[in-house]
């Protein structure tokens, strides 16, 4: 392989660990201030002693989160010279603004929020948790900001020629508030509260199906569930208005997720399928006109096609793009057909009475994650061959003096590492998860009443 498909599958290795991370940290931040302000509104300890529990866990995902994300910073220098000088002006404008409005307040309360406990009063701890929590969402923002950049350019100007050509900003806002930045901010924020809601919803279902910490794990359920519920819907809206943003911005992206040849056609919608690049062809279910209908609400509206652009400026790989967006789409409607149907049971009384439910709730943790996981990367790859859209191709952006050896030894490096990382991980969240919500050495001290020791166990 060469320079180009060993950095990309680098670059694509390291950003897809480090994504497991972030969106744990926001999603639990919020279900963090949540139980701290239940427990600030009714002074109820159960609430603090799941805010407490869930604090140890979002410290671990930081912490790992902050490890793995160093390590791309490198990469855009050695790997990705020439890229890293054409957006330098506005990477760096962005990633200023995190480290000023963001990484600055998360910082600041981070250490109030995991040393604070007993030490300042509980209103000051609710405000260190909630400055985390936006602070984790401001970082998001800036990421974004940048990322969307790329994909929609805005706010800039090209100054010199050939490998010297940069993007400088002209209109920092126009740059902020570029095509797709809010569409996919939210999307994003979304998709991290789902990723946290889920890993609490799947702790307490595994919890109650053992029999162990049951009222405490009730709570926390239904505070998970409320949240899941509600942005698991929120995300088909916005992923609704992210795409019809695409059919405007980024045309050839579009088609290739929808698998869409036809120059000016109307466009069927494929729930699933297969497609066939050189045929043309897609192999599966689908609506007819259906894409045509989402997008401009008239079945025979035509819908740009592959074939208006083009080969050397639209998406090779248009089956993986297809297949990434659909699986994306698919998690997304099952975890609405999950949470809705789960809060009609909690409406109706049932919520705890199904235990295959519970174990439903226990493996769907991975769901958001790997939704989220294979959103980027149809976002992604369907913006190939472009690094910055229109701009800057994939193939221009690479390091000059970097040979392929060198990028094979660093990926295999960076694989080793990550894999122990990972297996800490996985280690230490099962040891925390293993240890519960009761400090052991509290529950050793003091009597249980009749009952309750079967609840903590």
């Amino acid at each position: 392989m060469d320079v180009e498909i060993l950095s990309r599958i680098q670059f694509a290795f390291t950003i897809s660990f480090h994504y497991i991370y972030p969106p744990l940290s926001i999603g639990l931040g919020l279900i963090m201030v949540i139980m701290e302000g239940l427990y600030l509104k009714t002074g109820d300890k159960q609430y603090e002693t799941l805010a407490r529990f869930w604090t140890k866990i979002f410290a671990l995902t930081f912490g790992i989160g902050v490890a793995t994300g160093i390590v791309m910073e490198f990469e855009f220098g050695t790997n990705w010279a020439t890229y890293s000088r054409f957006v330098g002006d506005v990477f760096g404008s962005a990633l200023a603004a995190e480290g000023i409005f963001a990484f600055a307040l998360e910082s600041g309360f981070l250490g109030v929020l995991l040393f604070g406990w007993n030490r300042v009063s509980s209103r000051v701890h609710f405000i260190a948790t909630l400055g985390v929590f936006l602070g984790s969402c401001f970082s998001a923002v800036w990421i974004v900001i940048a990322n969307s950049w790329q994909q929609t350019p805005a706010g800039y100007h090209v100054v010199g020629e050939g490998l010297q050509a940069r993007a400088e900003i002209t209109d920092f806002w126009a740059m902020v508030f570029n095509p797709s930045s809010v569409d996919r901010l939210l999307h994003v924020w979304q998709g991290a509260f789902l990723a946290g809601a889920f890993l609490v919803l799947s702790v307490h279902a595994y919890y109650l199906l053992k029999g162990r910490y049951v009222e405490i794990s009730k709570r926390a359920f239904k505070i998970a569930l409320g949240v899941a519920t509600t942005f698991s819907l929120l995300q088909l809206v916005s992923g609704h208005h992210s795409a019809e943003g695409v059919s405007v911005n980024q045309p050839a992206k579009l088609a290739a997720m929808e698998g869409h040849f036809d120059s000016l056609a109307v466009a069927d919608m494929y729930l699933f399928g297969w497609v066939d690049k050189e045929s043309e062809t897609v192999t599966g279910l689908g609506i007819p006109s259906g894409l045509s209908l989402l997008l401009y609400q008239d079945p025979n509206e035509p819908v740009i096609g592959l074939n208006a652009f083009p080969e050397d400026e639209r998406p090779s790989q248009v089956n993986a793009v297809f297949q990434f967006y659909h699986i994306m789409v698919a998690i997304g409607m099952f975890l609405i057909a999950l949470t809705v149907y789960t809060s009609i049971q909690w409406w109706r009384g049932k919520l705890f009475e199904q235990r295959w439910l519970l174990w439903t709730f226990v493996f769907a943790a991975l769901a958001p994650q790997i939704a989220n996981q294979a959103g980027w990367f149809a976002a992604e790859m369907g913006r190939q061959p472009w690094v910055v859209y229109g701009l800057l191709r994939t193939s221009d952006a690479l390091s000059k003096a970097v040979t392929a050896n060198q990028v094979l030894f660093s990926l295999i490096m960076f694989t080793i590492i990550y894999l122990f990382l990972f297996l800490l991980f996985v280690y230490l969240l099962n040891k925390k998860i293993k240890h519960g919500p009761y400090d052991e050495k509290l529950i050793d001290r003091r009597p249980l009443q009749k009952g309750m020791s079967e609840q903590i166990k």
